[in-house]
């Protein structure tokens, strides 16, 4: 298995699903605006994104190590590029859910791919939690990407001008899917059971260990926190800071660059330093910017901005929690899929991502509700009480990977 060429093309999935999936949270912002859809309504977008998720996951992580991870890349690749077109000429919000519908069912492929050949790809615990780190950093910052492309086609005299990234977009993942086909992609996986009878019982049975347990609830934790946050952030920047629609989206890319900053160094970090101390320490430090910082820029007075430079510095200050709370996914990923055997990678990958939708789905909705009947000011408040009960889950991971790990 030539293991450069595979994470090649790992880092360029996962990049260009970046920019899909997470333009949510700029879309929701548009369907408000555009197609006059009210809070509530525009979240179920995460809905539908995470719904596909979840159930495409749980149907594939057992087909998948059968048919292939790379043909499953490259169905996921071709549905994508349908979603995109199908948005650009519906041009409603029922094509919005069509759109993220795909994006969802094609990203579950992609992403139990990747988890799945991860672990095929790296020798030992060390190597998973550095890769796992980067390629989830590389991923936040095609995050970042998205928040500068849908600004760049905005334009005051052409509501629908926006529509045009989709074009570049279904460009993406055609390069995307040429670069996969013709990549060398000898597998050598390991198929869970005989049958796929065998392979759901498999599944069902991780989630009879506590350390599944409690690692699917951490995951659950912290996809609701991140969601919920980056979600609604362009709403919060448009409402609270009273920037203007385009401005409002640019300015989420803090976040998603200080994610992408915080898995980079992450993947660095845990080379030296135990992954549940670093972790602990980033959720303190969510915590402290969510309680200190947050109403500083709640309540700070900002004027007119006609660009990003006229904010005042408290601004910037919020969006760098993204640096905190990034390692927090990738490592605990990492964590419980390293103290597992190779051969459960893949259902377990599937639980993963069914249970982190499921997190992310709740969070955004969470949060809109919020935003509606609280507003916008106090809404991001909430998300001191999941970081307080993941920080809880992260003390009883810690002592099952130990045991897990020992016994193996």
């Amino acid at each position: 298995m030539k293991a450069n060429a595979i994470k090649v093309s790992l880092y360029l999935n996962y990049f260009v699903f970046a920019i899909l999936l997470n333009s949510v949270g700029i879309v929701i912002l548009k369907v408000q605006n555009i197609y006059g859809v009210d809070e509530v309504a525009a979240a179920t977008l995460e809905l539908f994104k995470d719904l596909s998720i979840a159930a495409v996951s749980f149907l594939v992580a057992s087909f998948l190590p059968r048919i292939g991870y790379k043909k499953g890349m490259l169905m996921a690749l071709a549905l994508v590029t349908l979603g995109c077109l199908i948005m650009y000429f519906g041009n409603s919000f029922w094509a919005a859910r069509v759109l993220f519908a795909s994006i969802g069912v094609a990203f579950a492929v992609i992403k139990v791919s990747v988890y799945s050949v991860i672990g095929l790809i790296t020798e030992d615990s060390k190597a998973h939690n550095s890769l796992m780190s980067s390629i989830e950093g590389f991923f936040m910052f095609g995050i970042a990407l998205a928040y500068f492309l849908f600004p760049a086609f905005n334009s005051e005299t052409d509501v629908n001008a926006w529509l045009n990234v989709y074009l570049l977009l279904a460009a993406m993942t055609i390069a995307s899917f040429l670069f996969l086909y013709f990549s060398k992609f000898d597998e050598g996986h390991e198929i869970p059971g005989s049958n796929l009878v065998e392979d759901f019982t498999a599944m069902f049975l991780l989630l009879a260990k506590l350390l599944v347990i409690v690692f699917l609830a951490s995951a659950f934790l912290f996809v609701m926190i991140e969601q919920g946050i980056m979600t609604w952030l362009p709403t919060f920047n448009s409402r609270v800071l009273q920037l203007s629609e385009s401005l409002s989206i640019a300015m989420s890319s803090i976040l998603a660059i200080s994610l992408g900053v915080g898995r980079m160094l992450a993947g660095v970090l845990t080379k030296r330093i135990s992954w549940f101390w670093i972790l602990v320490g980033c959720i303190g430090a969510a915590m402290l910017m969510v309680l200190f910082v947050l109403p500083k820029t709640v309540g700070a007075s900002v004027g007119k901005i006609d660009n990003l430079a006229d904010l005042p510095l408290i601004g910037y200050a919020f969006p760098i929690v993204g640096l905190f709370i990034a390692p927090i996914y990738p490592l605990i990923n990492s964590a419980v899929l390293s103290a597992l055997p190779k051969k459960v990678h893949s259902p377990m990958s599937g639980l993963i991502i069914i249970f982190s939708a499921l997190g992310g789905t709740l969070g955004s909705i969470i949060t809109g509700y919020l935003f509606k009947h609280l507003g916008a000011e106090k809404a991001f408040y909430f998300t001191l009480i999941p970081m307080a009960l993941l920080l809880l889950a992260l003390v009883m991971l810690q002592r099952l990977t130990r045991k897990e790990i020992a016994a193996a």
